[in-house]
């Protein structure tokens, strides 16, 4: 049975509940269609390398939302992690294994900065921040930005720091998903006050031009239709693991789960893509759950459409000023 934290676990029902209705669709039919993928954990190495790989088959871009405990060592948690309302050096996804872990792991960070991906906030320990006030969120936010500045020391590997990794560090974090995409009150206010650009914390039920809130450009996760019900089900890979078997590893079954899940993804396209031109996106782990069923169906999926001229796979920092270029052709101010 693969072993995938309970922290990784979305919850799947109140999602559904709270999932916002899409922004109705305005843009032309002519703008390009944007695909926006993005990874939530960002620690597993031999799954940063496969992800770079399949950017660079596919043309793509990706957001990495990066849980900053995977910059530390348990040993190291116990004095520098103190998450909301837990005991000091808790984690619900666990810490680096070892300082080579952690090297490997920021060389990945630092090459998929260059290569042009985003690196975005996932929070440090992923806590349900559900209860947390603005002062706590802004605590985590603290704690993430200490880690990834001090990444290398921690790494044993201060020497190997390359140039620009403080100031990518200080200034390159522009976004943010909250663990189990849950929030709280203070969530926005301290997405603000810690100068993000994007939160992309929210459900919607369907595709979706992202929402603003304050000054602060908000996206959702979408419902598709899946499987031969064709029930919605979230964009994201563990939702489709727990629908296709209740969330237990089944490798046998795997190519079955994969045509399933690329179905569901190539279906959302092609409505987007013969549409309205909605952007799609879908969200995925570095864990590859049911033998891998869900990263082939995104490669499949990618490999098919990115090649297009008219489509755009992009991150979520490259999809804004795209998405602002859509909202003065359309003429107007948001969407």
């Amino acid at each position: 049975m693969i072993r995938i934290p309970l922290a990784l676990s979305l919850a799947l029902l109140p999602a559904l509940a709270r999932a916002e209705p899409a922004s109705p669709a305005t843009a032309p039919a002519g703008d390009r269609q944007l695909v926006i993928v993005s990874f939530d954990g960002a620690h597993d190495n031999a799954l940063w390398e496969k992800s770079l790989a399949m950017a660079k088959r596919t043309g793509a871009h990706f957001t990495y939302f990066l849980s900053c405990t995977f910059l530390m060592t348990r040993a190291d948690g116990k004095t520098l992690y103190k998450p909301p309302g837990q005991k000091a050096g808790r984690s619900n996804v666990g810490f680096a294994q070892s300082r080579e872990e952690i090297a490997a792991r920021v060389g990945h960070i630092w090459q998929a900065h260059l290569d042009g991906h985003d690196i975005a906030s996932h929070a440090c320990g992923h806590f349900d921040g559900k209860g947390w006030s603005k002062a706590d969120w802004q605590s985590e936010f603290s704690t993430f930005n200490a880690a990834l500045k001090d990444a290398w020391k921690k790494a044993d590997k201060p020497e190997a720091e390359p140039a620009g990794w403080a100031e990518f560090a200080a200034t390159g974090i522009k976004g943010f998903r909250a663990p189990y995409l849950s929030l709280s009150d203070g969530l926005l206010p301290a997405l603000k006050a810690d100068n993000f650009t994007y939160d992309a914390s929210l459900v919607t039920k369907g595709p979706g031009w992202p929402t603003t809130k304050d000054g602060l450009p908000r996206f959702g996760l979408p419902l598709i239709p899946e499987g031969p019900s064709q029930r919605p089900v979230i964009g994201m890979d563990y939702n489709l693991f727990v629908r296709h078997s209740m969330g237990v590893e089944n490798k046998k079954d795997s190519a079955r789960f994969e045509e399933r899940t690329y179905e569901a993804y190539r279906k959302a396209f092609d409505r987007e893509y013969a549409g309205d031109r909605i952007p799609l996106q879908l969200g995925f782990h570095f864990v590859e759950m049911n033998g891998g069923a869900y990263w082939r169906a995104l490669d499949r999926l990618l490999g098919e459409v990115c090649g297009k001229p008219d489509v755009a796979c992009v991150s979520y920092a490259q999809a804004l000023p795209l998405i602002e270029q859509a909202k003065k052709k359309a003429g107007r101010t948001a969407f």
